[in-house]
Parts: structure tokens; sequence; C-alpha cells
């Protein structure tokens, strides 16, 4: 019977496995230079979003994933306020390689991260007295497709784990 714990203990290692160890704000930065004359402004905004990911290894079996968002969000050719953040997480990945890791660090944890970058981005506009701000969801597979898609395309071949999009 010990002999069939082991085995199972044996087969449970080699098993795919996946975890959120942990979600934290690594940076954290508000700018409204044109306050408080921007506020005497209509309210008619123009908002530009650009994303960024990168992933290291912590340690075996860990990886850090961070979702860098800048915002900036102008009144005219008024800037109103510019927010950045690196939302990240470290992330237990064991026995996922090559192109499913990849996917795993480069889509599925920058989707799970970007509900905590938005709603920290809109509790830091909102104290800076704006409207809410609530960004759109974003698709992360389709984003990395393309960052893939460029890679081949330039014959980078390895990636060194980032992607942007703008």
């Amino acid at each position: 019977m010990a002999e069939n714990q082991q085995a199972a203990g044996n087969e449970n290692q080699n098993q795919p496995q996946f975890a959120l160890q942990r979600i934290y704000v690594k940076d954290l930065s508000f700018e409204s230079p044109n306050a408080p004359l921007v506020f005497q402004e209509q309210w008619k905004p123009q908002v530009n979003l650009d994303l960024n990911t990168s992933h290291n290894k912590v340690s075996d079996n860990q990886y850090e994933v961070v979702l860098s968002l800048t915002v900036t969000t102008k009144i005219g050719e008024k800037v109103a306020y510019i927010v950045e953040i690196q939302q990240a997480g470290v992330f237990l990945v064991q026995g996922i390689e090559g192109a499913q890791l990849g996917q795993m660090l480069g889509a599925y944890c920058p989707t799970i991260l970007f509900p905590y970058a938005r709603e920290a981005i809109d509790n830091v506009v909102a104290k800076g007295s704006f409207p809410a701000l609530m960004l759109a969801p974003v698709n992360f597979d389709a984003i990395y497709a393309q960052a893939l898609k460029r890679k081949q395309e330039e014959g980078a071949g390895e990636g060194t784990g980032e992607q942007q999009a703008h």
C-alpha cells in the first residue's frame, strides 16, 4: 500500500500545476500636471492606454508576471492626468513547458492581473477628483498571438518574455 501512495505522489508531481500565490502593486504613479485649471474644461477626454507584460523566474516553479499600464488622459491638448501602474503576481507553474508556458505567462496570468490594475487605476483617478475610469477588458490572448507572430516574422525565435500593445 505504501508503494501505491508513493506512486500516486510521484504521479501528482508530474501533473501540470498552476496556482496564484500573491498579487501586489509593484509601482503606482499619478500625475495631474494641469490641475486645477483642467477641472474648468468641459470633460470630453481622450484616453490612451499603453500596456506591456513581462515575466521572470523567481525560483524553480515560481514566476513573477508584471502587467505595466500607462493611461494618459487629455482634454484637447492638455494632459488631465497620467496613471502608471505595475501590477504584479507570483504564480506557481509546474509541469508546463514550452509554448504552453509562454501562453500561460504571456496571456493567462496578465488576464488574471488586469482587473486588479483596473481597480487600482479607477481608485487613484477618483482620488485625483476626476470622473471614474473603467477600462474596457483586454484580450491578452490576441495580444500574445500578435506578439508571437511579430517575433516569428522578425525571425527572433525565442522571446524575451515581454510584449507590448498600444
